[in-house]
């Protein structure tokens, strides 16, 4: 497994790992609330390495990092009202379940026709964005079942000897999803509650 410290990422090192996005690699990183695991959502390989590395069953969908409102565009449909919440509080830790667009693959949607996204504001996480220039995957770094991992040396007990590539953010602030809104439904429905709480959202629903 290459290991990178992203404190200390030099500008060869970071494209290394830009073109190993490009070529269908997978690579685990810190965002805001886990580290996750990251592959370009356009690529076939990736996508299906993501459910061998995790030991997780194609039926479950997986959610988009962006790091814009336009990119949030390029992949799904954003209403007024989803809109409104990303204002509130993006970048940050929420994910908004909405609507797909149709480049985007089943592998992605798991057949359901939305996605999960979200704008996260980790230092690591906005620069992989900016150098890609699309959304990248952020499914969590574990194993199906097992926690989701908060310090590189908890990915590396639970996927060592699947995973090619790990960027050490250090340890994450908090353990623990993001909070997770389905705006597919109306009456909107929080699905998960995390650092953003269910009455800050009413809030900003109502």
């Amino acid at each position: 497994m290459q290991l990178f410290d992203a404190a200390s990422l030099s500008d060869g090192s970071f494209e290394e790992i830009l073109s190993f996005l490009r070529a269908g690699g997978v690579i685990a990183f810190p965002t805001d609330t886990a580290y996750g695991l990251g592959a370009d959502p356009f690529s076939e390989p990736g996508l299906r390495r993501i459910f061998e590395i995790k030991g997780r069953p194609e039926a479950k969908p997986i959610l988009l990092l962006v790091n814009s409102i336009a990119m949030a565009h390029s992949v799904a449909t954003v209403s007024e009202r989803a809109l409104a919440v990303a204002a509130r509080f993006w970048p940050g830790p929420l994910t908004m379940i909405v609507p797909a667009r149709p480049n985007v693959p089943s592998l992605v949607t798991a057949g359901t026709g939305t996605v999960g996204i979200r704008w996260a504001k980790a230092a690591f996480a906005t620069r992989l964005l900016s150098g890609l220039d699309r959304p990248i995957t952020a499914t969590s770094a574990n194993r199906s079942g097992m926690a989701s991992a908060v310090t590189a040396e908890e990915v590396r007990a639970q996927l060592e000897d699947r995973l090619e590539m790990l960027i050490d953010g250090g340890p994450l602030p908090e353990r623990g999803g993001s909070t997770l809104l389905d705006l597919t439904q109306t009456p909107p429905k929080i699905l998960r509650e995390g650092p953003i709480s269910a009455a800050e959202l009413y809030e900003t629903l109502t």
